[in-house]
This record gives C-alpha cells, sequence and structure tokens, in this order.
C-alpha cells in the first residue's frame, strides 16, 4: 500500500497529525521548516486527511478514439459536478486528475505514470481496449483501483485484483446476439471482425465459442484491418456463403464505412452491429444508410423506452442533464463514463477511505443499479454485469429502438424482484 503523502500546509492545523517530539527547541524548529517545505512542495492530498479526493481519468480527446473519449469525460465531469453538489466523498470535494492517451496504448501507459503518484484515490479509463490491456498491468502493480472503460474480457479473465471493467465484456455482447438469433430462428452467420482491435477479437472469439450452444453456425469467417476502406469483396464473398446474418465486430471508422457501403451492397442479409455503434457518433456520418440496422446497446441508451422504476430512475439522472448540457442523449460511451464514476464513488463511500486497499475491498463488495445495470461484482467477478442488461436494437428514424424481442426482456430484468 503506498503511504500517504504528507498534508498540504494550506490545510487547517486541526486536519493534520500532531507532531510530538521530546527534543530540544531548536531542533523542532528546524523539523518544523523541513515539514513545511516538503508540505508545500506536494501540493493536494486525497489521502485520509482534509484535501480532495483524487480520482485519474485517461481517455482520448486526440486520436480515432477522440470522439469516444470525449463523451466518457463529459459523463464523467458531469457525474462529478452532481457528486460535488451534493456535499463530496467523506466530507470531501472530488477532483478529476485527467490525462488525454491520444488513442495510442504508449501514450496511455505515459500517462498512467504521469498521474499514478498524484495520490490517486482511483484510475478510470481508458476506452480504448488495445490501451486498457497496456495499463492494466502497471495499476495492479501498483495496487491502484483501476476502472476500465473498454470491454476486452481478457481484462478480467483471469482475475486481477484491481482491475474491473465498467461496459459489458464483449463476450456479453456475443452472447446475447446469440440469443437475439436462437428467437429469430437464424441459424447461419457470417462472422467479420477487425483482427487488430482486442474488443473485436474477444467478441469474435467469444461468439465462435458460444455459437453451438444457440444452434448458431459461422459459415463464413471475415477478418479485417482498422484501415480497410473497401468490404465490397466482403460482401461478394457473404453473398454465395448462404449466411443468413452478417454479424460485425468492429469499432471507429470500420463500423461507418461498413454501414455506408451495405446499403450500396445489394447484400439481403440482415446487418448486425455491436456497442461501439450505439451513439450518435455512428448515427449522424451514416445518416439514413442506418435505418432498419441493428445496433446493440447498453441498456441506458434505450431508457426511454423501459418502464417506470428503479432503473429508468437511474438512467435519467445522467440522461436528462446530460441532454439539458449538449442538446442529445447519452451515447453508449457517456452511459459508461457515468456508471464507471458511480461505481467508484461508492467504493469509496463504503470503504469510508481513499486507500486503495480498503476501495478494492469494497469494490469486490459492490451491488450497485447504474444506467448500464445492475452491478454485482466479487472476488471471482470483476466484470458485475450480465448480458440481460444489453438491447437489442433497430434503428428508426435515426433513433435506437429495442426490438420487440429485447423489449420484453428488459422489462423482465428490470422488474421489481
Amino acid at each position: 500500500m503506498r503511504p500517504p503523502l504528507p498534508a498540504p500546509s494550506s490545510a487547517p492545523p486541526s486536519r493534520r497529525a500532531p507532531l510530538t517530539l521530546r527534543a530540544p527547541l531548536l531542533l523542532r524548529a528546524t523539523l518544523a521548516v523541513l515539514l513545511a517545505a516538503v508540505a508545500a512542495g506536494c501540493g493536494g492530498s486525497s489521502g485520509d486527511g482534509g484535501g480532495p479526493v483524487r480520482i485519474g481519468l485517461i481517455v482520448s480527446l486526440t486520436g480515432n478514439y477522440a470522439p469516444l473519449g470525449s463523451e466518457d469525460k463529459k459523463a464523467v465531469d458531469l457525474a462529478v459536478e452532481q457528486v460535488n453538489a451534493a456535499g463530496g466523498l467523506l466530507g470531501r470535494t472530488v477532483e478529476i486528475v485527467f490525462r488525454d492517451d491520444r488513442t495510442q496504448p504508449d501514450q496511455a501507459v505515459l500517462a498512467f505514470n504521469a498521474i499514478k503518484n498524484r495520490d490517486l484515490a482511483a484510475v478510470i479509463g481508458p476506452v480504448f481496449s488495445n490501451s486498457a490491456l497496456a495499463v492494466e498491468p502497471i495499476a495492479q502493480r501498483e495496487r491502484i483501483p483501476y476502472q476500465s472503460l473498454a470491454p476486452a474480457t481478457e481484462q478480467v479473465e483471469p482475475i486481477k485484483s484491481y482491475v474491473f471493467v465498467t461496459p459489458a465484456l464483449s463476450a456479453m455482447y456475443a452472447e446475447r446476439y446469440l440469443q437475439y438469433l436462437q428467437s429469430q430462428r437464424i441459424g447461419r452467420i457470417a462472422l467479420a471482425h477487425d483482427s487488430k482491435s482486442g474488443y473485436a477479437v474477444a467478441g469474435y472469439k467469444a461468439t465462435l465459442r458460444l455459437a453451438s450452444r444457440y444452434g448458431v453456425r459461422v459459415v463464413r469467417d471475415e477478418p479485417y484491418e482498422t484501415t480497410t476502406t473497401d468490404f465490397s469483396p466482403m460482401f461478394t464473398r457473404i453473398r454465395g456463403s448462404g449466411a443468413q446474418a452478417l454479424l460485425f465486430w468492429g469499432t471507429g471508422a470500420p463500423g461507418v464505412i461498413v454501414t455506408k457501403q451495405y446499403a450500396a451492397s445489394g447484400l439481403r442479409i440482415p446487418l448486425m452491429l455491436t456497442g461501439s455503434q450505439a451513439s450518435k457518433l455512428w448515427l449522424d456520418p451514416v445518416g439514413g444508410a442506418a435505418e432498419g440496422l441493428t445496433v446493440q446497446s447498453a441498456i441506458g441508451v434505450v431508457g426511454d423506452h423501459l418502464p417506470a422504476g428503479p432503473q429508468k430512475q437511474v438512467i435519467d439522472r445522467l440522461a436528462v442533464p446530460f441532454r439539458q448540457k449538449y442538446g442529445y442523449p447519452p451515447p453508449q460511451f457517456a452511459q459508461d463514463g457515468y456508471s464507471a464514476a458511480m461505481l467508484v464513488f461508492e467504493a469509496i463511500r463504503r470503504a469510508g477511505s481513499t486507500d486503495g486497499e480498503k476501495i478494492q475491498k469494497a469494490m469486490e463488495r459492490m451491488d450497485l443499479l447504474t444506467p448500464n445495470g445492475r452491478f454485482r461484482y466479487s472476488p471471482t467477478d470483476h466484470s458485475g454485469l450480465s448480458p440481460a442488461y444489453i438491447s437489442v436494437n433497430t434503428v428508426r428514424n435515426g433513433q435506437f429502438v429495442p426490438t420487440d424481442w429485447a423489449r420484453t426482456e428488459l422489462a423482465e430484468t428490470v422488474s421489481p424482484g
């Protein structure tokens, strides 16, 4: 456990640990000067003294994932505004220590190393799975509670004691789609995935592993790279494969490109996209090409379609002020950021401390309702969610609307008892 930094010199004397020295007056005066100098050089502290509770945030504000990371940051900032307006945590204000990882794993590592000695209670981020996978070993080694915004399954399989995941895992998205395919009696699919994306690879592998359990067979396997700009050869190969649907695993630009090209391809089977496309960041650039497509999302994205109750209430706690402030509903990534902040805040409250080990223990006992659904972390489960909190939607008039199947499933998930 990291020793706390000395309290800042501006803290009230009553909040400092008393210094008792049985020494000559000169020695006492010398030590007092030295302690004051050290305190002045250290700035504020988020230890269990009187300074702010500091939480690190590492997301992409530049690079390919800037549109995603910016939504995470907006939601985390909103959560901090709300908690500070309600009195903060442990009677102290919450302060975010932010760094941009530029959508690059090496920059995410540099960002983490730059803030890890700021006496952080926890760290949230990054959103890019490859960056998250690069950061998690350092968080584990430093014993800093780490709330990841990326859904790659290997972050928590096997368990790392200080690493927790906020979005539903890629494997959960895969299983939810397979449940939907089974309900629609679709037994043969084509499967495309970005071979360079940790998120897409994890989802692809989970789909292959679980498919037979739901009576689904992959009849065409189509890997591609993040830089792919022409998917027409893929569509041609799929056309003759006998596939009844195309499940596409990818993030960022490929999701936009494949959607536009699919609309002009003449392929007559459903295109099914995952939670990475569940935002206006995908809807706006693809425009009318999105109409009628199938897209997964966290439950919070379709909160307007849920029955009244606790789940809808907690979603609205984010959705109403977010829409007022930014003029659009919170997308998938904002749901993740806000939920991550809620989980970290609650762990600090339950721990009654900003000590990393105490927060980690509190997180492993967490049972909390968030916009992403109900989290039940444990020492053997650091993802906390189940596929039941994932919605399978269709795009209608530029909005995500739960399919009839998803509407029934979600109503059952959020019903009391």
